[in-house]
């Protein structure tokens, strides 16, 4: 950690993709409040995830990311929650299983409020207004008094989180998350798919085993890790002064935590060195991760990840890569090579989803196909390079929606007015998540498999 950081550093920096508050006095108000609220998350959570994503840069472990576009005030409901998280722990059996390996789990929630915009205005039918930024910035209705920067939207943003929060700790430590119960996270619309059928058959085959370790003695009453399981949450620290007012100094360590969530990103559009968004992260011991675009160069790389993890520590830096299908096999080739060469300890994740988003019918969408080919695609990179694909993140919800096409719902662009909810971009909905985790489990066990091979040969 630089000598000179502090959580304000980042102010004498460019800021980008910050919201222009009409009233700074109220702003200012507004982030001296939250300076001084509950932390929703403990330094010490965020190191237990350091140490598991450790496992993960050392190819003993998959990192599972996932969760909605943007959340919304509006759609705060316990339900939605309850269903995206049971897609993931869903997913997360999936690839233990078939990858026997452990899963990281890390879910966008809790704080995923506020998007980057190509532009600052939009123009329909003529009017032209400030884009919309997220919940926790403007509103998404097309007026002018929605589209007005609000600061007391951090604070509702604030509580929903520490609701969010709540309710996902309730669940994954009180009984939910049982293996015992894998049968029964079971969507209806998943039932009637082909990987719903899938899944029927391997939670079979879980209940056995789990049977069996009963007779041995280890059941869900003397077994933690059979009845409860760790959940982390992240986002991307867009709203800097909001981050800001969340950042803390760790009474055990001394080192500064933001507490808005365990792990923190940087996007493609703010990742600039000499930015104000890589200052601020650089001095946080949360873990954090960074968008890598198909324009990244390798030099450029290596000072992003100097930057970021001068301590070249294992699990504190993941490489979100973001390519599109068509682009990755060209580039991701020589930044993996370039990080292998200087030794860098980082994770490498792949976005499928954000470099495949096209328009249709009025809609953006995404072509499941399209998102397949990418993840493929990344593994078989890794393969050559002899790296560990380390882990996914995406866009995604427990809702049937109908806002990617394809798939084994086999979904068309016809049908994307039916049921399109998302305030941003298009998310996978469940059979189409658990379609890829199933691809997911398949690289991985071969991955595992190929591994074996060279360690016996």
């Amino acid at each position: 950690m630089s000598e000179q950081w502090t959580p304000a550093s980042w102010r004498s920096k460019k800021a980008i993709q910050m919201p222009n508050y009409p009233d700074p006095e109220a702003l200012r108000a507004v982030e001296e409040r939250l300076s001084v609220v509950p932390p929703l998350v403990s330094a010490g959570e965020a190191r237990k995830l350091k140490t598991k994503l450790a496992d993960v840069a050392n190819g003993e472990a998959f990192l599972l990311q996932g969760g909605d576009c943007a959340e919304s005030f509006a759609e705060f409901h316990p339900d939605n929650l309850r269903d995206t998280l049971r897609v993931l722990l869903q997913m997360a059996i999936v690839l233990t299983y078939g990858a026997a390996m452990p899963v990281v789990k890390v879910g966008r929630l809790a704080g995923q409020f506020a998007k980057p915009r190509s532009a600052d205005t939009e123009t329909i039918d003529g009017v032209e207004l400030p884009s919309y930024r997220g919940d926790m910035v403007n509103g998404m209705d097309f007026t002018a008094e929605a589209r007005i920067p609000d600061p007391e939207r951090l604070v509702q943003g604030y509580n929903q989180s520490a609701s969010t929060l709540n309710f996902l700790r309730a669940l994954t430590q009180g009984g939910y998350a049982d293996l015992h119960k894998v049968q029964r996270w079971n969507l209806g619309f998943v039932k009637d798919s082909d990987f719903g059928e899938r899944y029927r058959d391997m939670s079979v085959r879980i209940q056995e085993a789990l049977d069996f370790m009963g007779a041995c003695g280890m059941t869900s009453q003397t077994t933690k890790q059979i009845r409860e399981t760790s959940f982390f949450t992240s986002h991307e620290a867009l709203l800097l002064n909001y981050e800001q007012s969340m950042t803390r100094v760790d009474s055990i360590s001394g080192n500064w935590y933001d507490t808005s969530a365990h792990m923190l990103w940087i996007g493609e559009r703010t990742r600039q060195l000499d930015g104000a968004h890589i200052e601020f992260l650089k001095g946080v011991g949360n873990p954090v991760g960074c968008k890598v675009g198909p324009t990244m160069g390798a030099d450029e790389l290596l000072e992003l990840i100097d930057a970021l993890n001068p301590e070249n520590e294992a699990g504190r830096l993941t490489l979100i890569t973001r390519m599109g299908a068509d682009k990755i096999g060209d580039v991701l080739p020589g930044l993996i090579q370039a990080v292998e060469r200087e030794g860098r300890k980082v994770i490498w994740s792949c976005d499928p989803m954000h470099s495949n988003t096209v328009s249709a019918n009025g809609y953006k969408t995404r072509h499941v196909n399209a998102i397949m080919g990418e993840v493929k695609a990344f593994f078989q990179v890794h393969k050559s390079e002899g790296s560990h694909a380390g882990g996914v993140h995406f866009e995604m919800t427990g809702q049937d929606v109908t806002e990617c096409v394809g798939g084994g719902q086999a979904i068309k662009e016809a049908n994307l007015g039916d049921r399109y909810h998302t305030h941003c971009d298009p998310r996978l909905n469940a059979t189409q998540a658990l379609e890829l985790a199933f691809l997911l489990a398949e690289q991985l066990k071969e991955e595992r498999m190929a591994e074996q091979v060279r360690v016996a040969g």
